[in-house]
C-alpha cells in the first residue's frame, strides 16, 4: 500500500494534473465550443466604441455642453475599461470581445503608454514649481514651507487670498529674497526680477502675470496663469467658454514675448489633452509629458483624476517633472527641472 501510494504522488495522476494539461483542456474546450464567436457581440461593441472614442476624441463636438473638452479631460481614465471588459470576456467565454478588446488596449498604450515610464533626468539650470494653494487653506504658512522644500528656484502661487497674502511672504522670505504678487497669483524667485507685469486675460481681474528672471544661465520669462474654473452642470454640460476665452488671451501673450525662454507655471483647469487649450498648449510642452514619472494627476487631491495644474516649456529643454507632497490645498503641488 505504501508503495501505490508514492507512486500515485510522484507522477500525478488524473486527480492531481499539471496546470500544463488544465491549461490544454481549458484551450481545447474553447475550441470544441461552437459559440465561442457568436458569444460576447455586445461586448466586443463595447471595447471598439471606446477605441474609436480614444482615437477620435478630437471629433466629438464642444457644441453641447462641451462634451468633447469634458472627455479630454478625463481620456486616461478610459483605459480602465479595458480591464473590465477583458473579464467580462472571459466569463463569457467570447473570442470576439477578446479580439476586440485588442483595439481599445493599442490605442490606450499609443496615446498614454509612453506615460508609465520613467523619462526624468539628472542636472538642470532651473527648478520650478507652482501650486493652487486654496483661497480656503487654513494653513498658509505650512503650505509654503511644503513648496520651498522641493528646492525650486522659482515658485509660483495661484488662488491667493489678500487676508493669506502676508503669511505666505513671511514663510517664504527667507529663501527667495524677490517676488511679486499681481491680483490673485504671485511669484517668488531666488534671482533677479524684472519687467513684472499684470498679464490681461480678459477676466476683468488679475489671474495672470509675467516676470523676467534673471538666472545664472541667462534670462527667463516666467508666466504664472489661473484660468477660469469650470463646472460640469446638468442643464449645461461642461462649462468652460470664460476658461477657453482667457486661454486664447494668455497664449497670446506668450506668442508675442520677445525673450527666447519661455516658462509656464500654474492651475490652467485643463489638461494637455483639451482641445479648448490648443493656443498654450501647441506652442509649448509640458514637462511631465517630455520628462516626467507617470501621469502627474494633481486634482484633486484626495485623489488626484486630471492633471489640471501645469508646468510648461519653450525654448528649454525639460530634464524632470514630478509631484510634490499633499498640503492644505485641494490641489497637488508640482515642480520641475529644466536645462538652458
Amino acid at each position: 500500500m505504501r508503495q501505490a501510494y508514492m507512486t500515485e504522488t510522484g507522477h500525478g495522476s488524473a486527480e492531481d494534473p499539471r496546470p500544463g494539461s488544465r491549461l490544454r483542456a481549458l484551450l481545447d474546450h474553447w475550441r470544441s465550443d461552437p459559440g465561442i464567436w457568436r458569444r460576447g457581440i455586445v461586448l466586443a461593441m463595447i471595447a471598439i466604441v471606446t477605441g474609436l472614442l480614444m482615437i477620435l476624441h478630437a471629433q466629438i463636438p464642444n457644441r453641447v455642453g462641451n462634451v468633447g473638452s469634458l472627455t479630454e479631460t478625463f481620456l486616461p481614465w478610459l483605459g480602465l475599461l479595458v480591464p473590465v471588459l477583458l473579464a467580462l470576456a472571459l466569463v463569457r467565454r467570447s473570442a470576439t470581445a477578446l479580439i476586440a478588446l485588442l483595439v481599445p488596449a493599442i490605442v490606450w498604450l499609443n496615446l498614454f503608454g509612453g506615460l508609465l515610464t520613467d523619462k526624468s533626468g539628472d542636472g538642470g539650470n532651473l527648478t520650478v514649481a507652482t501650486h493652487n494653494v486654496n483661497a480656503e487653506n487654513t494653513d498658509p504658512e505650512g503650505t509654503a514651507r511644503e513648496v520651498a522644500a522641493s528646492g525650486a528656484d522659482v515658485v509660483a502661487l495661484e488662488e491667493l487670498t489678500g487676508d493669506a497674502v502676508p503669511a505666505y511672504e513671511k514663510a517664504l522670505a527667507p529663501q527667495y529674497r524677490y517676488h511679486s504678487v499681481q491680483g490673485t497669483v504671485g511669484l517668488w524667485s531666488k534671482y533677479p526680477m524684472s519687467d513684472t507685469r499684470p498679464v490681461d486675460i480678459r477676466l476683468g481681474w488679475v489671474r495672470a502675470m509675467r516676470s523676467t528672471v534673471a538666472t545664472p544661465s541667462g534670462d527667463v520669462a516666467v508666466y504664472v496663469a489661473h484660468l477660469p474654473s469650470v463646472r460640469v452642470k446638468m442643464n449645461a454640460g461642461f462649462t468652460a467658454s470664460q476658461r477657453d476665452t482667457s486661454a486664447d488671451a494668455l497664449g497670446e501673450a506668450i506668442a508675442r514675448d520677445r525673450v527666447g525662454r519661455v516658462v509656464l507655471l500654474g492651475d490652467l483647469n485643463g489638461t494637455m489633452n483639451d482641445r479648448s487649450l490648443n493656443a498654450v498648449t501647441s506652442q509649448m510642452r509640458s514637462t511631465q509629458g517630455a520628462a516626467g514619472d507617470g501621469f502627474g494627476f494633481s486634482w484633486p487631491a484626495s485623489f488626484p483624476m486630471a492633471r489640471i495644474d501645469q508646468i510648461m516649456v519653450k525654448g528649454v529643454e525639460p530634464v524632470s517633472s514630478w509631484t510634490l507632497p499633499r498640503t492644505a490645498s485641494d490641489h497637488l503641488p508640482i515642480a520641475a527641472s529644466v536645462r538652458f
